[in-house]
């Protein structure tokens, strides 16, 4: 009931998205970059910042100015001279994430963007249950700024609330709205990328885009068994008319083994370029598969409940 006496009607994707016994098991899990950027809040990630922390980096020698409470006197004591202790700072992630909402996301049964929101949230989930922050940056033809910066692990609701009322909106368009992301000037963290990464520009057109973002990347490449191996469909044979469920051009096809042999070459190729640009970058990639479960695929891509980049 709300103030007005009129039952609240609850948004079924919510109900549908937000878990609670899923969300208790990611407790298990961290995600962690090499070295966070120095200027955030006091949280968990680590820096090359040296000042205020809990863990012991080095000594230095004491210069005025420096805390006198960080002084070492053993050290004193036995060489005469002063050295202060130097500690490790740790600070708060941002993780910007960027979901693909496009109509190809939407289509098949059941559609990939089921999987790819479980997946948001879950990666978002163990962010704010860290103390870091989450910015949600929707897209298709075009980004939208939705959040830039939620934290507190209390706020995980409302971030399941954002991905519920996610519809299709258009087609893909991942290199403007990786342009788009790097233009917004955000403390560099990480950029999540949750899409099937099928885009009319081209895999080699949205590799050079990602180069240009100045933040650590996770791909999560949302696929199927079909997309490798298309001659299980059983329907996938004779003459065809093709479309992409972004646009209503249909192309006229007759499905041969040479065709469908020559596709398969197309989509190793697309798949080792995603793979080389996140060995180059020193990116994640993790491919989930939409009709699998997510928390176990989760729990298979982190090594040992963690995912360092």
């Amino acid at each position: 009931m709300n103030l007005t006496g009129v039952p609240m009607v609850e948004n079924p994707a919510f109900e549908r998205l937000f878990d609670p016994d899923f969300l208790a098991r990611l407790q298990q899990f961290s995600l962690r970059l090499t070295r966070a950027q120095k200027g955030g809040r006091l949280a968990e990630q680590t820096t090359a910042a040296r000042g205020q922390g809990a863990d012991f980096a080095d000594f230095k020698p004491y210069v005025a100015g420096d805390d006198l409470r960080a002084i070492d006197w053993n050290i004193y004591r036995r060489l005469g001279r002063v050295f202060v202790r130097v500690f490790e700072e740790r600070q708060d992630m941002p993780v910007h994430f960027l979901v693909d909402v496009s109509r190809s996301m939407f289509l098949e049964s059941p559609p990939r963007i089921d999987a790819a929101l479980r997946t948001t949230l879950a990666l978002a989930a163990i962010a704010l249950g860290q103390h870091d922050s989450v910015g949600l940056f929707p897209f298709s033809g075009e980004m939208t700024v939705q959040a830039r910066s939620i934290s507190g692990r209390n706020n995980v609701i409302r971030v399941a609330r954002h991905l519920s009322e996610y519809a299709p909106l258009g087609n893909t368009d991942l290199v403007s709205a990786v342009a788009r992301l790097a233009s917004l000037k955000l403390r560099r963290g990480l950029v999540v990328i949750v899409s099937d990464f099928f885009d009319d520009a081209g895999i080699e057109a949205v590799v050079a885009g990602m180069r240009r973002l100045p933040h650590k990347v996770l791909l999560v490449q949302m696929t199927r068994i079909l997309d490798a191996e298309p001659e299980r469909d059983p329907a996938l044979h004779g003459d065809l008319a093709i479309e992409n469920g972004e646009s209503p051009a249909r192309i006229e096809v007759r499905v041969t083994p040479e065709l469908v042999e020559r596709y398969k070459r197309g989509y190793r190729a697309f798949n080792e370029t995603l793979r080389a640009f996140a060995r180059e970058r020193g990116s994640g990639l993790l491919r989930m598969d939409a009709d699998g479960d997510v928390l176990e695929q989760l729990s298979a891509l982190f090594d040992g409940g963690e995912l360092v980049l």
